[in-house]
């Protein structure tokens, strides 16, 4: 197959490619390298691999259509180029649907006039869904749960986007869905909740489950904002790249398709508990500060995963417990880069 993966060198991306380059499959990765690492994983992965790169950010309309028409047929098409904080949204909301929204219209528009069809799988948010405030949430066992949604939040509640990133990586979502109602693009749009793994350059503003695998290593500290009683369901990266190819081979079953992503109810961790658990594993005192509660923030998040795993036949294999001791066996191989890239800002 041809893989086309925008933002592939980015966390997600570069396991994205080399999980299909792994099996055979042709890669080629566009990206403007702006996140933090993305030029290391790049450079790691074409000293591996016959993988293609282009230059090219979302943003800019004419060079993803020329660029999308020159690569011809593809088989998938991965879009995961984004802005990915919430915070970085609220201090830049124009940057942020520029990218979330706009580039994501761009990359549809380019499809649309090359009358290409492949299947784009979207990496939406569970962002989508707000605050939730209509939700009752309680306190157990020191940690905060939904108090009636034992199986998690479904696709079957409405959406209700909150900060500027909410609003614009919905917009997207929305978008993508439509062109396969509107134009007959296949396309399937997965809400993501929270991914961690290997090759993570994790920071204060995202990606906390690495954040704090990498501060603790460094022994830097870490902020809590809120009281960290507050949970998410956790899916290691390898889980998510697996559902991404078992969509690409069941293209029928899934496009035009909204899914919640997650760990699910089996795989949830609260900010203490990670903590407790890091303490515990590296045998040492962490450094905490407390703040205030960030904008925007939800006290609970968990996806109801029975969708996805209805269709496409894809569960969860990797627990947590395993999960986090891969990604730290990996920080710790990489503890030099990652402290260049995360704390020192090289780009």
């Amino acid at each position: 197959m041809k893989i086309v993966i925008i933002g592939g060198a980015g966390f997600i991306g570069i396991n994205s490619a080399y999980y299909f380059l792994k099996a055979g499959h042709e890669v080629i990765i566009i990206d403007n390298l702006s996140r933090v690492g993305s030029d290391y994983n790049l450079q790691q992965i074409q000293a591996l691999y016959p993988v293609r790169f282009i230059h090219a950010d979302i943003r800019h309309f004419l060079v993803m259509q020329e660029q999308l028409k020159e690569l011809g047929a593809i088989d998938g098409l991965i879009l995961l180029a984004g802005q990915v904080a919430v915070t970085t949204s609220v201090t830049n909301p124009r940057e942020d649907f520029e990218i979330n929204a706009l580039g994501t219209f761009n990359v549809l528009e380019a499809l649309r006039q090359n009358k290409q069809f492949p299947l784009l799988i979207y990496s939406s948010t569970n962002k989508v869904y707000g605050k939730m405030e209509a939700v009752d949430i309680v306190e157990r066992n020191g940690r905060y749960e939904y108090d009636t949604l034992q199986e998690g939040v479904s696709e079957a509640v409405p959406m209700d986007f909150y900060s500027p990133y909410g609003c614009s990586k919905g917009s997207g979502d929305q978008y993508v869905r439509d062109y396969y109602r509107m134009y007959g693009i296949p396309t399937v749009v997965m809400r993501q909740s929270c991914i961690y793994g290997n090759r993570q350059f994790g920071i204060e503003d995202q990606g906390w489950v690495a954040w704090f695998t990498i501060a603790t290593l460094l022994d830097k500290q870490i902020t809590i904002y809120g009281d960290g009683k507050q949970i998410r369901d956790v899916l290691f990266i390898e889980d998510l790249v697996r559902l991404y190819e078992l969509a690409i081979l069941k293209k029928d079953q899934c496009a035009g398709k909204i899914y919640n992503v997650g760990g699910g109810p089996d795989q949830t961790l609260s900010l203490n508990e990670l903590i407790t658990r890091l303490a515990v594993r590296f045998d040492k005192k962490i450094p905490l500060h407390w703040a205030d509660w960030r904008p925007g923030d939800q006290k609970v998040y968990v996806s109801n995963i029975h969708k996805v795993q209805t269709d496409l036949g894809w569960t969860p294999k990797i627990k947590i417990d395993v999960g986090i001791d891969r990604m730290a066996s990996w920080i710790e191989e990489n503890r030099t880069i990652l402290d260049q890239y995360v704390f020192h800002k090289v780009k």
